[in-house]
């Protein structure tokens, strides 16, 4: 009797244990260029930013442990205040989603913010609260704000990839931290319209535009229409990427110069390139002028298959 208790036991444990977090997020803090501090301090905030990640509850849904969405942050620390443990530097975030059937995983985000300043105090618990973002330290809350700010725009956009706009609310609560998030004169930057075009604000604005919506289209047909059908219908699912291409050109015709549409790129560039090398020299040529104007950071990418 014993012997079955304990084993009824160890099968509920599995079960409790086999749900999971959302994120399966790995951290790296580089932190070469800050001086006269205790490298131990690296250390603990690598941790203390990973379990924030991992551990906390991001949306009501269970995870199994394969589900959970690959995320990859790299911070790299440029500089400190002389007095207070105020940091700055940079901040880059990857996500991918796996691929039905298929050992390749698609890359969803790969973003490089520059506007990142942020508090942090060693041993010091990271908070964070959807309701009150500006905690009571806007420079330690700016942290955290951040990082919830990229855990929702990454399981939205994990979610959008499964089925259409199926992030929405996800994408609305980043959008809920950039309205509310921490202030501080001129030292926080990247939450407002006016401090440029290419920050948080435009990210998550021009996600959840009308002007964008056939990019969140294309963003479902791409993955799930496209890609999740290689395994057994490749040419049908490369055509549903390709004939997507015209509708993207437009979107970009529409909104030149937007930023969601470089974040689209630096995502999906490669996987651009690989498709267009299967398809025969002679059909190439209109997509690869499209993809050129619209991510001219990648041409010579593009313009590398014509050859």
């Amino acid at each position: 009797m014993l012997k079955k208790s304990f084993s009824v036991l160890m099968i509920v444990l599995l079960a409790v244990t086999a749900k999971a977090q959302e994120l399966n997020c790995k951290v790296k803090v580089l932190s070469a260029a800050i001086l006269n501090v205790d490298k131990q301090v690296f250390t603990t905030m690598e941790k203390s930013i990973s379990d924030f990640m991992n551990t906390r509850k991001w949306t009501t849904d269970e995870f199994g442990t394969s589900e959970k969405i690959d995320v990859n942050i790299m911070i790299n620390l440029t500089g400190k205040s002389a007095d207070e443990d105020i940091y700055y530097g940079t901040f880059n975030i990857q996500a991918s989603r796996p691929v039905y059937n298929a050992s390749y995983t698609s890359p969803t985000v790969n973003f490089l913010d520059k506007d990142f300043i942020f508090k942090y105090s060693q041993f010091t618990p990271l908070q964070f609260d959807d309701n009150r973002v500006g905690g009571n330290d806007a420079l330690a809350a700016n942290l955290t704000a951040v990082l919830a700010y990229y855990a929702y725009l990454v399981i939205g956009l994990d979610y959008d990839s499964f089925s259409p706009k199926g992030g929405e609310d996800f994408l609305k609560r980043a959008q809920n931290i950039v309205n509310n998030a921490p202030e501080q004169g001129k030292a926080i930057s990247g939450w407002k319209a006016v401090e440029g075009n290419k920050n948080r604000y435009w990210l998550i604005d021009q996600l959840l535009s009308p002007r964008f919506a056939d990019l969140r289209t294309y963003w479902y047909t791409m993955h799930r229409e496209g890609f999740d059908k290689m395994y057994n219908k490749p040419d049908e699912g490369k055509q549903k990427i390709l004939e997507g291409i015209p509708k993207l050109h437009q979107v970009n015709r529409d909104n030149p110069a937007s930023i969601v549409l470089q974040f689209f790129f630096n995502a999906k560039s490669n996987e651009f390139v690989k498709l267009l090398a299967q398809v025969p020299k002679e059909q190439r040529s209109n997509y690869i002028s499209m993809l050129s104007q619209m991510d001219v950071p990648n041409s010579a990418k593009y313009q590398s298959l014509n050859r």
